[in-house]
């Protein structure tokens, strides 16, 4: 088949996709399950070998992320439950003091999104951010804008979040790496996430009737927040919950760094490989959070048990969401689409870190979820990332650009837009105005970053 039948099969294939999930509002699973067999069938494939396709690419894919995911989800929960979202702010206020409160609150947001998925996370903390907002007496809005953008800056770059980690499997990017960067590049995002929200609200936004009536009851026991209710227990403290979040991240950076300081395959080599894997680093947190801030604060071993069983259930729909991506993928490699795809864009001369930031900012504006986009777009470049014989940090660096793609231009197809502008009190108009301008913003520095670190890593030969 000709290269370009096999481009215009692709085109078509993520035109159908975006279709399926935006026009008719199908779930995204069986979407992604549909095109890739379509477009398996219609790239040559025979048809006896499609299904064992979707098998392998499935399987391939889940073989890490499911853990990842789930246990990443358990460790949320815990600290989602237990509290520690209101520990960790109250404890960075009181550092910061009570004129820096957005700085604060901020930083707060961006040791909990780690371990927290962005829409979760967001929700826990609506009850801080109401509490501070009433205390200073501005908008909510003020206050939540900033740590919403940095919440969602890691859920799109830092594991164990579903579309890195999931496009981490699908480029054969390191983890570890991908960790590090991540963190490293999202450190300054929060700083310019600060100033940009702090330009961005220099009007007076006017809240919607209702979110403002429920901000203005807030406190005296007639409204609700959103927030998940906790189980009663002893309060972890901050320093327990810092712990549990930094625990696997310093297992995960020892494996990585120390791993290369160490001699291959020696004893030494093996030991840091095992400590530094993402799946015992997790498994290891999660043991240690079953205890401190499960059993030990006075939850009884049952109830530990079951808020961490509760987590798997909406961590299952982004698990077969991502092994789903996984499938599309495959077929894009296993056809040859992804060979001819990295040959059209040696032949077009753009470079393919930029590449995936335009690739993945285009799925995100289409069909709004940043997994589905990550995921999608790392299929698309499997193949010419293979092709290319990268450095382990260059392919971390193009994950990180596919990531902050994903990153902007959150608006009326994001779930997330909904979740951020339903809580804030802001109109659609003034979540485009303010929303989706603040992240679009953040994108493309993060974006601008990972392109300066990639230039120098090339030009140093790392």
């Amino acid at each position: 088949m000709s290269p370009l039948m096999l481009l215009l099969i692709a085109v078509a294939g993520v035109a159908l996709l975006l279709l399926g999930v935006i026009k008719f509002k199908m779930p995204a699973f069986i979407v992604l399950l549909l095109v890739s067999m379509l477009v398996a069938l219609a790239a040559g494939i025979p048809i006896q070998e499609v299904a064992g396709l979707v098998t392998e690419g499935m399987g391939g894919t889940l073989g890490s992320v499911a853990v990842l995911v789930g246990l990443g989800a358990m460790l949320g929960k815990v600290i989602e439950i237990s509290g520690g979202a209101q520990v960790l702010s109250t404890r960075f206020t009181a550092l910061f003091g009570p004129r820096r409160v957005i700085a604060a609150l901020t930083t707060a947001a961006f040791l909990l999104a780690i371990p927290v998925f962005f829409d979760v996370g967001f929700i826990v903390l609506v009850p801080i951010i109401y509490g501070f907002a009433k205390a200073l007496g501005v908008s909510p809005v003020k206050i939540g804008l900033p740590v919403g953008a940095i919440m969602l800056a890691i859920h799109v770059v830092v594991p164990p979040h579903p579309g890195v980690v999931g496009g981490a499997e699908i480029l054969g990017a390191d983890i570890g790496w991908a960790t590090i960067l991540g963190l490293a590049f999202c450190a300054p995002l929060g700083v310019l996430s600060y100033f940009v929200a702090k330009r961005i609200n220099r009007r007076e936004i006017p809240m919607l009737p209702e979110t403002a009536a429920q901000f203005e009851s807030f406190g005296s026991g007639q409204g609700t927040s959103g927030g998940s209710t906790m189980v009663e227990t002893k309060a972890p403290t901050s320093s327990m919950v810092i712990s549990m979040i930094l625990l696997p991240i310093v297992m995960i950076m020892l494996g990585t760094v120390g791993g290369s300081l160490v001699a291959a395959e020696s004893a030494a080599a093996n030991i840091l490989g095992f400590i530094g894997s993402p799946s015992v680093a997790l498994l290891v947190t999660v043991l240690v959070s079953y205890y401190l801030l499960g059993v030990r604060s006075g939850w009884s071993s049952e109830q530990t048990g079951k808020v961490m069983d509760s987590a798997l259930a909406p961590a299952a729909i982004v698990i077969l969401v991502t092994g789903a991506g996984g499938v599309f993928g495959k077929v894009l490699t296993e056809s040859g689409i992804g060979t001819v795809l990295a040959e059209s864009l040696a032949a077009a001369g753009l470079p393919i870190i930029v590449m995936a930031f335009i690739l993945a900012a285009i799925l995100r504006a289409s069909q709004g979820s940043a997994t589905v986009a990550i995921i999608t777009t790392t299929g698309l470049l499997a193949a010419a990332v293979e092709a290319g014989d990268f450095s382990t940090v260059q392919t971390a660096l193009i994950l990180a650009a596919v990531g902050f793609g994903a990153f902007g231009l959150s608006h009326v197809n994001d779930s997330g837009f909904w979740i951020v502008t339903r809580f804030l009190g802001l109109s659609v108009a003034d979540g485009l105005r303010t929303w989706t301008v603040l992240t679009t913003v953040l994108g493309v520095a993060g974006f601008a970053l990972t392109a300066i670190t990639y230039a120098i890593i090339t030009a140093a030969g790392v």
